[in-house]
């Protein structure tokens, strides 16, 4: 049924703006509030335990906070001016600190080199894309596609019960994505990101693993 709907509008320039700030905003709320609560329990003259417990929640959470900022400031701020390249060897390494855990892994297989600001930034998104897909956690594998400056990406997610969300291909799709909210303005950035370099985002399963590709 979503293949056949009617395309919601193009948010205009002050409106992509506003929903990717609103993105950003909902990666950080979750290790700030636990920064404050960590604070508040500091506050309140805890027992040695708990004083202890706080200190280890703040610190956990402060690292969080700095991490998922670094990954924002590159995959959808400015990050350098206009026309700058970009190390995909910083790229792997915020990638890993933001999306690495104790369920998901990164199988990198990309070359270091500098490649185009966008072209880094649709990686970065492509690799949220991909772990979406996977929600109990598992693999992204991240390899390239072509080489030189016509260069694209492949992501595959492989991991226990990968599903593929027909919302976001929807909106990696440029003739059939829904209404653009603040809940749906990654995958429509990431078109967007693709567009910029020349090249066509999709999401398609492929055996047991979803893969998102750029080319």
């Amino acid at each position: 049924m979503s293949g056949t709907s009617s395309p919601g509008p193009a948010p205009d320039t002050l409106e992509l703006a506003a929903l990717l700030c609103s993105r950003v905003c909902h990666d950080l709320i979750s290790p700030v509030g636990a920064i404050v609560n960590g604070l508040e329990v500091l506050d309140d003259n805890p027992k040695p335990e708990d004083r202890e417990f706080a200190l280890d929640l703040i610190r956990k959470s402060a690292k969080t906070a700095s991490v998922r900022l670094q990954f924002c400031r590159l995959a959808f701020g400015a990050a350098g001016s206009s026309g700058a390249q970009i190390d995909l060897g910083d790229a792997q390494t915020l990638a890993r600190g933001h999306l690495e855990d104790g369920k998901t892994t990164i199988a990198w297989h990309l070359p270091r080199l500098l490649l185009s600001k966008n072209k880094v930034k649709l990686l970065l998104n492509m690799l949220v894309i991909a772990q979406q897909t996977i929600p109990r956690g598992g693999v992204l594998t991240v390899d390239a596609v072509g080489e030189g400056d016509g260069m694209g990406f492949r992501v595959a997610a492989s991991g226990l019960n990968a599903r593929m969300p027909q919302n976001i291909a929807d909106l990696l799709s440029s003739g059939h994505a829904p209404a653009i909210d603040a809940h749906a303005v990654q995958p429509y950035y990431t078109r967007l990101l693709a567009q910029s370099c020349g090249l066509k985002v999709m999401l398609a399963p492929e055996a047991e693993a979803v893969v998102v590709t750029a080319s």
